[in-house]
């Protein structure tokens, strides 16, 4: 009997010990934000960048939740993915209750949290099976439920396609499209909500739309500058993040973003906190391309390829301020109140 208890004490301390090395590796995974940042760094690595196609991440104003999306790597089928931020770390992510079925991208939170905008090729009509082209929609949420998507109406949506859906603090939605009458094979758009209802729709015309495909865009909340993802030349390959500023309701012709953004690969879906603190973007930058120091094992070649960095896609976040906007828009100002 006493054998027995030994015994059981001997398995009991085994499972405690395992249990707080899994707790550890748990939380050596799950990676805090870095307060400095200068250069990207991935976002909740081994959690919500895994080596798998993330890309897209949209937080919560409060910065506790991150919307983002998990793709197959031919970008056929894309789900929107929420993780929680518990205890200083990322929960296990989770296909949100609307998603899961359909291609669905470009989520975007609004200021209240309350409403995301996404775009989508589910079906709006009843006898259709799946849209013929990317259109935009919404889902309001009420307390901790997301309600039932709804399409907005066709002075935004067109028979083209349409991306990336943001909106400033005035409610003014910025979104790209491939409707007929633009500079290239895809412009950027805003519309202006009259007493809540979208009447119009502008193309924001030759210093932001290149004859290349101008594809995302994030606004700033006060509307004083814009992130933009162009394809210059044409091609997903060529994909880098571009900057425009707004001078007294004209836009600066856009400018590539320097610093730690841009690299040889693609980089897409600019995103800044509510706070302003942090940008975050998606990009195929590959860190596990270099040459071993000796020949891998299958087991060894294997972990590198399908871990985080691979080259498929991953959400990075750098210090806004390594952006250098800030110290460019305060100029932009001075200038302003100098020739005023």
């Amino acid at each position: 009997m006493k054998m027995k208890n030994k015994f059981s004490v001997f398995c009991c301390m085994c499972l405690c010990l395992l249990a707080c090395q899994q707790h550890k590796q748990n939380t050596e995974n799950r990676i805090e934000l870095e307060e400095d940042a200068k250069t990207p760094v991935l976002l909740g690595e081994n959690i919500i960048s895994t080596g798998d196609y993330e890309t897209h991440a949209a937080l919560s104003p409060s910065g506790d939740t991150i919307y983002f999306l998990k793709c197959m790597p031919d970008l056929s089928t894309c789900a929107i993915c929420v993780s929680y931020k518990e205890d200083n770390s990322w929960s296990d992510p989770v296909i949100v209750p609307f998603s899961g079925r359909y291609l669905d991208v470009d989520p975007f939170i609004t200021k209240d949290g309350n409403t995301m905008y996404f775009v989508s090729n589910r079906p709006y009509k009843a006898s259709d099976t799946l849209n013929s082209s990317w259109d935009i929609w919404k889902v309001e949420r009420n307390g901790n439920n997301w309600g039932n998507p709804v399409h907005l109406d066709s002075i935004i949506n067109s028979n083209a396609n349409e991306y990336y859906p943001t909106v400033a603090d005035n409610g003014t939605l910025y979104f790209g499209s491939s409707r007929g009458g633009g500079n290239g094979g895809s412009d950027i758009y805003r519309s202006k909500p009259i007493k809540g209802v979208f009447a119009s729709v502008e193309n924001l015309g030759d210093s932001v739309n290149t004859t290349d495909n101008d594809y995302e865009a994030f606004i700033a909340p006060d509307e004083s500058y814009l992130i933009i993802m162009a394809t210059i030349p044409n091609g997903l390959t060529n994909a880098h993040l571009y900057y425009s500023l707004n001078k007294n309701g004209n836009w600066s012709k856009a400018t590539k973003l320097q610093g730690p953004v841009n690299s040889s690969a693609a980089e897409w879906s600019p995103k800044v906190t509510r706070d302003g603190k942090y940008f975050y973007f998606g990009s195929t930058r590959n860190r596990n391309n270099g040459i071993p120091s000796k020949s891998e094992t299958l087991t060894e070649f294997s972990k590198r390829i399908h871990e985080s960095g691979n080259g498929l896609s991953d959400i990075y976040y750098v210090n806004f301020n390594s952006l250098s906007l800030d110290s460019i828009i305060q100029k932009m100002k001075e200038l302003v109140l100098i020739r005023s």
